[in-house]
């Protein structure tokens, strides 16, 4: 991750300076709390802006929420704010969130997936230990692998459950084909090759699928299933000697890369993967050109099995494979070092305690209603005092932010929050947690860092897609080496107890 250069400094403080002074006078607008004013007597609305991925003003679903959680904060808590939402251009998230910050314009809350170390660095991003200690609700729906993640990196929230990318599959295509058993029974890395092969072979349904398996962009989605049999169980590698090297350049990751290069040549793994899309590589699935994708576990999943019955009728529900199994088995170690996504609080802004204010209501009894069960009416209805939930809860509704593992509902329960596929993908999770033994890398070495993670990416694509031979894996990692990694390597084997 690159450093900011000055003209974003420059940038950060012309925000605070215009922000400063539009809200001088308004000590609300920073106190916030239930009965205050915050427009600081004026009558005029705290505006939070907010930029968050898929939440913007095209979105006719995130503009109704937006507006019914100001009319709860407004209700429950005294609280008067008006959100608006911050449009980012098609095309990676991350990028373009890079422009908007770059470009001055940093809003009060931020949700990142990547690039957020670059601004915590800087100072741009505002410590919220002290507003979870004061809080109310937050601090108590905090799960434990948050807390740890917050002690080290204080800047992102991201209260969900441990939910890594699980793969799916059609449960009428998975029933058709005989490879399911044999997977089923044994996922080991052949098994599961046979049932891709069957699944692109056999074309189960309509005559489809074209291929077996796609993903978005990269590798990383498919890794999930594959990297611990391999025995890439965690970022750094206990050799035979005691030392640490980093999986990506280990023996294991060469044969792993091996095994993706001879899918793609059979044509099982989708030859345009790398420049596929979250939204793609998902309308692929649903059109039956891919027969498995991955997806978060939990609601994502819930998500995926009633768009995809909306499509293909009940018989088109979907199964949760495991993650293979070899040398090890699980669907990727647990990063504890920071949250990799969430949401955070610009320092710049002048509505921090607002801001923090919100997210504190979201996590408490009537924040948790409208946040996890979405509308009385249209989600759920009431029926003898217990909240029942409706197919378009399940197909349609999914929490903007917190998700703790126990609801805090006003109301209780009468039907579970997760669908089949949605609670046997966190049951698998569970069931295959461990933790990683990753590290934040220091700033000295984070220039570096990208610049050989951008080196692994170029070469395993070109392993995996044929334009280089793995023969020539020894010269990629002694380009690794030589871009930083024996220094950071070293590095790895006196901080890795």
């Amino acid at each position: 991750m690159k450093k900011w250069t000055t003209i974003a400094f420059t940038a950060a403080l012309a925000v605070t300076v215009t922000a400063c002074s539009s809200n001088a006078g308004n000590p609300a607008a920073n106190a916030g709390g239930a009965g205050a004013d915050p427009g600081g007597g004026s009558g005029q609305p705290v505006t939070l802006k907010i930029v968050y991925k898929d939440e913007g003003t095209s979105n006719a679903a995130s503009v109704k929420f937006f507006q019914e959680l100001e009319k709860a904060l407004a209700k429950d808590e005294g609280l008067d704010v008006k959100f608006e939402l911050v449009d980012l251009a098609q095309g990676s998230y991350a990028e373009n969130l890079n422009l908007l910050l770059l470009g001055g314009t940093i809003p009060d809350i931020i949700y990142f997936q990547g690039g957020d170390q670059q601004m915590a660095e800087q100072g741009l991003l505002e410590d919220l230990t002290p507003y979870i200690e004061k809080s109310e609700h937050l601090k108590t729906i905090l799960e434990p692998h948050n807390q740890t993640r917050m002690a080290s990196y204080p800047y992102l929230l991201w209260i969900k459950p441990l939910a890594p990318k699980v793969p799916v599959v059609r449960a009428d295509w998975f029933e058709a084909m005989d490879s399911s058993k044999a997977l089923t029974a044994d996922p080991s890395v052949d098994n599961y090759y046979a049932f891709f092969k069957e699944l692109a072979e056999k074309k189960p349904g309509s005559g489809k699928p074209s291929y077996a398996l796609t993903a978005a962009g990269d590798i990383a989605e498919i890794n999930t299933i594959f990297n611990a049999a391999f025995g890439l169980d965690q970022t750094w590698i206990k050799k035979d000697d005691g030392t640490f090297e980093y999986s990506r350049i280990s023996e294991g990751e060469k044969e792993k890369l091996a095994f993706y290069n001879k899918l793609y040549k059979e044509g099982l793994l989708d030859p345009q993967f790398i420049t596929k899309q979250w939204d793609t590589k998902e309308d692929a699935f649903y059109k039956g050109e891919a027969g498995v994708i991955t997806g978060t576990a939990g609601k994502i999943i819930d998500l995926y099995n009633g768009r995809m019955q909306e499509l293909g009728g009940e018989s088109a529900k979907l199964v949760v494979l495991p993650p293979a199994k070899g040398v090890s088995q699980g669907f990727g170690a647990t990063d504890v070092t920071k949250e990799s996504r969430g949401l955070a609080i610009s320092s710049q802004s002048a509505n921090k305690e607002a801001a923090f204010q919100v997210f504190d209501y979201l996590a408490s009894p009537k924040g948790q209603m409208l946040d996890r069960l979405g509308y009385e009416g249209e989600n759920y209805a009431v029926v003898d005092g217990k909240i029942e939930l409706n197919d378009n809860y399940y197909n349609n509704w999914y929490a903007r932010f917190w998700e703790p593992v126990e609801i805090k509902s006003e109301i209780p329960l009468q039907t579970p929050l997760l669908g089949e596929p949605g609670a046997k993908s966190l049951e698998l999770a569970s069931t295959f947690y461990t933790e990683d033994n990753s590290f934040i890398i220091p700033e000295q070495f984070v220039a570096n860092w990208d610049a050989m993670n951008n080196l692994y990416k170029e070469y395993s694509t070109d392993f995996i897609t044929g334009k280089k031979d793995l023969s020539e894996f020894g010269a990629f990692v002694d380009a690794w080496n030589a871009a930083g990694g024996a220094d950071i390597t070293a590095y790895a084997n006196e901080t890795i107890q």
